[in-house]
């Protein structure tokens, strides 16, 4: 095989990055027969910054790739969604659908990276380790990206690979887009999360938690009301995930301490929950958040962005797991269908398909989320949100489902056909 430039190809994909998103794609392209280069950076296992959870929306990922889900496999299961504001507390049961089922999983990102991983090699990926990619390499004739750079092993020797086709699945760094001068678009929201695990009496609670409320109350005469939220997802083994994100659609984005934010929010949840210093396991952990399609696009010129490097953490809930394998799902069978089809215009028609099936799928759930985001920077709408709306109880379900991403986009009931509808009209941010 060789590239068009004439240099001998390394694979028929190369695919950078081996979180859910690269081994995802991996996984799927390499069940299908396609030669399969998988580069990550670090070695497994390896922890990441995230609150461990995912919604039934994200539990459908892992059934369609094969995955036991299982609690005897070593998923703690969820059954619905605790919400608490400064004066309530709702459970609600995950919705019944068609299209997810009606449980949540948790676990840690140490275990499910690995596995991950694991299910792309059985499949026939090949895995390479410390490999940091740091830039694509194109044509020179053309412009079409052929390959990457990267440095290897721990001595971080400078090695290249090439293939007629790479996916960018290398997170919020996104470098392989950057290299190629695609850039983040400062108009859609961006968050920022930290995290921290506690041993807590709560760590095998059938809810996880969302904290609607999140205050400031480093200067206790002034309590500050800040967009975002707080989690606590129960991992079953002695241990909760427990962070916040915030929104940068709020003025105290960038003059945040948000460790400092983390401790003082604890500090006031009730003692009995070990929520304290004493019961911290490990340090906190901190990470960008790139929502609502903050980098487009997500096809050119032989470069595929999936998951965090696309900017596909929703804008509603600050999940991005779920979307991460959503869009490798998408970039696998337009892959696929492309290296069926000779170099040319047929094949740029199949890849060129990828970016419209996102749209397709996220594009108006997406622009529907990049309203919300605008408006509960404000504190006043946030407020009055957490306040008032969650006690109307016709709206519990259209914000439960909405916010969750939990709804049968065909079909469904009254709630779901209303938030497909919206995310259909809503105009482009």
């Amino acid at each position: 095989m060789s590239t068009s430039s004439g240099e001998a190809e390394d694979a028929q994909v190369i695919v950078v990055g081996a979180g859910p998103a690269g081994s995802t794609v991996a996984t799927y392209l390499a069940r299908a027969g396609i030669d399969v280069l998988l580069l990550e950076k670090t070695t497994f296992p390896r922890d990441k910054v995230c609150g461990d959870g995912l919604t039934p929306r994200g539990v459908k990922q892992l059934i369609d790739l094969g995955l036991d889900t299982s609690e005897q496999a070593g998923w703690v299961h969820s059954r619905g969604l605790r919400i608490l504001t400064g004066d309530l507390t709702l459970e609600l049961d995950w919705p019944e659908l068609t299209s997810y089922p009606p449980y949540g999983v948790a676990r840690t990102r140490h275990d499910f990276d690995d596995l991950l991983a694991k299910t792309a090699v059985k499949a026939g990926a090949r895995l390479r380790e410390r490999t940091g990619v740091t830039a694509a390499i194109t044509d020179e004739r053309t412009g079409r990206v052929v390959g990457v750079r990267a440095k290897e092993g721990q001595e971080k020797r400078p090695v290249s690979y090439r293939a007629p086709l790479v996916l960018a699945c290398d997170g919020v760094s996104a470098r392989l887009a950057l290299s190629i001068g695609i850039d983040k678009q400062e108009k859609r929201p961006m968050g920022v999360a930290v995290r921290r695990y506690y041993r807590s009496p709560r760590h095998a609670e059938p809810f996880i938690e969302g904290h609607l409320e999140l205050w400031d109350r480093s200067d206790p005469r002034h309590p500050k009301l800040l967009p975002g939220y707080g989690w606590a997802f129960p991992l079953g083994d002695g241990t909760v995930n427990v962070g916040l994100g915030m929104l940068s659609t709020s003025k105290s984005f960038r003059n945040t301490d948000y460790r400092a934010l983390l401790r003082s929010w604890l500090d006031s949840t009730p003692e009995e929950w070990g929520y304290r210093e004493e019961n911290a396991v490990g340090r906190i952990g901190g990470a960008g958040l790139p929502m609502g399609f903050n980098r487009t696009p997500h096809y050119r010129d032989g470069l595929l962005l999936l998951g965090d490097a696309g900017g596909m953490v929703s804008p509603f809930n600050g999940e991005g797991i779920s979307a991460a394998m959503e869009s490798a799902q998408l970039a696998a069978e337009c892959v696929q269908q492309a290296l069926a089809r000779s170099q040319g215009p047929s094949r740029e028609r199949a890849l060129h398909g990828y970016p419209l099936a996102l749209k397709e799928l996220m594009g108006g759930y997406y622009r529907l989320g990049n309203l919300f985001a605008k408006a509960i920077g404000k504190p006043k709408v946030m407020r009055a949100a957490t306040k008032y709306g969650l006690r109307i109880n016709p709206l519990i379900p259209l914000v439960y489902k909405g916010l969750s991403g939990c709804y049968d986009a065909s079909g469904g009931d009254a709630v779901d056909r209303l938030i497909s509808v919206a995310s259909r009209l809503t105009p482009s941010a």
